[in-house]
């Protein structure tokens, strides 16, 4: 299924909001799944009947939300551009609807939150701390991020079935994940030339120094499903890190087959192709690496994201830029 079909196939499920499709149980019977008990990070959230305004605290959390049906009341704010206002993957499943925006990134306004009189609360995608979660979840039931992982370093497919069972959907969020599952298996089988290729995904904040991201962060993991690894070296220096720095002299952490950098502009990409450091690496000199803009098209957010709303899409965008011939 392309893109454009998925998201116009959702845009139909979710048709109505959240309160037309939580009032009539839905279409996959969510009013007779509860109550559900659901662990995380932080405890237990207890979520006794089916939610009707969902707020979600999480980064990329209300992509999920969305495909199951579910328009949030209350978001955050991740690429200061308002998560309903122009990503291509969400805007058709938000419509006209603008939540409100309830903090940035992982600092939240407790007295918004408070407003909006949730009933259920999602923090998957956060750095959610433990003092914010015992006030949270005195407004109500919280589904923290999954113990097993580091913030911000579970799988997307984690994140979506704590969510689908969250909302009383799990039978609609395993469709999803499967949708894009075979998706991922499409590209694999038709680039087998991807398996066990290494790679690395960076960005450059300021002259002379680099990030990296953990072979755990979503950007990483939507390469590995693609076939890529990582370097023995890359995974030493990253560690458990989520995202690690360094200077340009330690550009050989990221010398792989193919190089990610992710850019804001033609601009920013100009300037790490033109830095004398950079251009001693194989992986430049042989173009192996790849400039993601994080808009126009907007794939480096795309795989930020790494939703099954955003995976559709950024497969689409990213496997054409490493086929194609330099």
């Amino acid at each position: 299924m392309t893109t454009v079909a998925l998201v116009s196939a959702l845009a139909l499920t979710a048709c109505g909001g959240a309160n037309a499709e939580s009032k009539s149980g839905g279409a996959t019977g969510a009013s007779g799944a509860f109550p559900v008990s659901i662990e995380h990070k932080h405890g237990t959230a207890e979520i006794k009947a089916e939610p009707q305004r969902v707020v979600t605290l999480g980064l990329s959390d209300q992509d999920a939300v969305l495909a199951l049906g579910v328009k949030p009341v209350g978001v955050v704010d991740w690429f200061k551009e308002k998560p309903y206002g122009k990503w291509p993957w969400a805007q058709p499943l938000w419509g006209d609807t603008k939540p409100e925006i309830v903090g940035e990134r992982d600092e939240y306004n407790l007295e918004k939150i408070a407003s909006l009189k949730p009933d259920l609360i999602i923090a998957q995608y956060s750095g959610m701390k433990k003092e914010q979660y015992d006030k949270l979840s005195q407004l109500a039931p919280v589904v923290g991020q999954p113990k097993k992982f580091e913030d911000y370093q579970a799988p997307w497919q984690d994140m979506t079935r704590a969510i689908g069972k969250a909302l009383g959907k799990e039978a609609k969020a395993n469709e999803l994940i499967d949708a894009v599952g075979k998706r991922f298996a499409e590209a694999r089988k038709a680039h087998p030339e991807f398996a066990g290729k290494t790679t690395a995904v960076a960005e450059v904040y300021q002259a002379g120094t680099y990030s990296v991201f953990s072979p755990n962060d979503p950007k990483m993991l939507f390469l590995a499903e693609l076939g890529f690894t990582v370097t023995p070296k890359f995974r030493e220096a990253v560690g458990t890190k989520n995202v690690a720095d360094f200077s340009f002299e330690r550009l050989d952490i990221v010398e792989a087959d193919r190089l990610f950098w992710l850019v804001a502009d033609d601009a920013a990409a100009k300037q790490i192709k033109e830095d004398k450091l950079y251009s001693k690496l194989k992986v430049a000199q042989e173009g192996r690496d790849v400039y993601l803009p994080y808009e126009t098209p907007p794939v480096g957010a795309a795989m930020a994201f790494n939703t099954v709303l955003s995976i559709p899409y950024a497969i689409d965008q990213v496997v054409p830029m490493l086929t194609a011939k330099k």
